[in-house]
């Protein structure tokens, strides 16, 4: 059981400190407001990642072929200047 550069006896530490910390009577409180926070931001990243598709037309997604025309070259635009 190895955490990157955490030994066995580093997260050991780590745990005795944060019960300590908060307690034996709080952890399960904390254990489960943190998952509940993580199912809640997978579900954000989901919803937002279906909005992107919904806006996206399906050639813009990789599903099907691009589609090109050809356009005019046009001189690049000034960008509008607020104060003088």
């Amino acid at each position: 059981m190895n955490f990157g550069n955490l030994g066995f006896m580093e997260i050991l530490l780590i745990l005795v400190a944060v019960l300590l910390l908060f307690g034996a009577k709080r952890l399960p409180e904390i254990g489960a407001s943190f998952g509940k926070s993580i199912t809640a931001f997978k579900r954000g990243l989901s919803d937002a990642d279906k909005a992107v598709r919904e806006e996206l037309p399906p050639d813009r997604l990789g599903t099907g072929p691009v589609q090109t025309t050809k356009t005019e070259e046009k001189e690049p635009v000034e960008p509008r200047r607020l104060l003088s």
